[in-house]
């Protein structure tokens, strides 16, 4: 964001005060928010102290704010220099905000910019007559119509260079304009080739309340024709369940479980299964191994990982480097030096390594 400074003190006012129809409003926002809370209400107040001076923001009346609020200086400045809706300098009369955004552009603004340069003069310059003068601003939200400019409060749309002089000529002469598009569309609807809604009765007023009525004539036609009657015999003929199976849960058959029989009034468990569970015949023995099918320990003298797929679970073959397990590093008398790897290097007996 660009910086934005106060106008020069050479134009600033040397006194401001609201209006007594403004402090009436300004009583009015302060009493929304609670007590010690009337810092809320600092926008609204900025707002209508630039309208009541003419569409800018002087210093003064940026510090009236703050005296009313109850709040330093600098934190009102620091909300009038942060939002680009408050103008920090004089604007014209009419405040043009020219769109020069994407859409905007290839829709033909180049055009319009062209005609505010001629007629008014560079941006943020007021005219000689105190009119016009004009700011280019990011979207402002009219893309359908585009090229469009706000001038104060209102969107002028769908804009021509011929339709934005005359626009311009009838706003200096006090003539009054027609807000929105300048072209023969109402609003945003396709400017040719209109397929839509070309029935006057959708738009009207018309047909409102037509859908009970037809409503009202075929429950008319169902009743004469005995539709009703076929279909409510038909319904309960066939009737079709409220949800499909597919989802819901089955009743089957339970298992003979002693639940079930006392369920039904019989003895959880017969004499006969009592028997048979005491027989000891048929109770199951888990089959003991041999003590000599037990599979020999791996070798612990190794320090190579096993294979992955060992060969009839044998140990892997020792490494000619290899210490035997448990011995300490420094009493191995063969040590990993790297010379394994690499013949041509000799060692240097007199370094140990760590």
């Amino acid at each position: 964001m660009a910086v934005r400074r106060l106008a020069p003190e050479e134009i600033q006012p040397k006194s401001f005060a609201f209006s007594p129809e403004n402090e009436v409003f300004a009583q009015e926002q302060i009493a929304k928010y609670p007590p010690g809370r009337q810092a809320s209400a600092v926008i609204p107040l900025l707002w209508r102290a630039q309208e009541q001076t003419g569409g800018w923001l002087p210093r003064k009346a940026i510090e009236a704010v703050a005296v009313r609020l109850d709040m330093p200086d600098i934190r009102v400045l620091e909300v009038a220099t942060f939002y680009t809706m408050f103008n920090l300098d004089p604007v014209g009369k009419y405040f043009i905000q020219f769109c020069g955004t994407t859409p905007c552009a290839l829709r033909g603004a180049g055009d319009i910019k062209k005609v505010l340069e001629r007629r008014v003069g560079e941006q943020s310059h007021v005219s000689a007559d105190g009119n016009f003068s004009w700011l280019e601003v990011e979207c402002l939200g009219a893309c359908c119509n585009a090229p469009m400019v706000q001038i104060n409060h209102d969107y002028y749309e769908d804009l021509t260079p011929e339709n934005f002089e005359k626009l311009l000529d009838d706003l200096a002469a006090g003539r009054p304009v027609k807000a929105g598009p300048q072209s023969s569309r109402r609003s945003s609807e396709p400017a040719d080739a209109v397929k839509t809604l070309t029935d006057p009765s959708l738009y009207d007023g018309s047909m409102v309340g037509a859908w009970r009525k037809r409503f009202e004539e075929e429950a008319v036609k169902a009743v004469d024709t005995g539709e009703a009657a076929a279909a409510t015999a038909t319904a309960a003929a066939n009737p079709k369940p409220g949800k499909p199976d597919a989802g819901r849960a089955i009743d089957t058959e339970k298992a003979d479980t002693p639940a079930k029989r006392v369920k039904e009034g019989e003895k959880p468990v017969t004499n006969s299964e009592r028997k048979e569970a005491a027989d000891t015949s048929k109770t199951t023995v888990a089959e003991q191994k041999p003590k000599g099918d037990v599979p020999a320990a791996q070798s612990g003298k190794s320090y190579v990982a096993t294979p992955s797929k060992p060969e009839a679970g044998r140990a892997a073959a020792e490494a000619p480097t290899t210490p035997i397990a448990g011995t300490p590093p420094s009493e191995t008398t063969t040590r990993r030096d790297g010379s394994e790897s690499k013949p041509d290097v000799v060692p240097d007996p007199t370094k140990k390594s760590s």
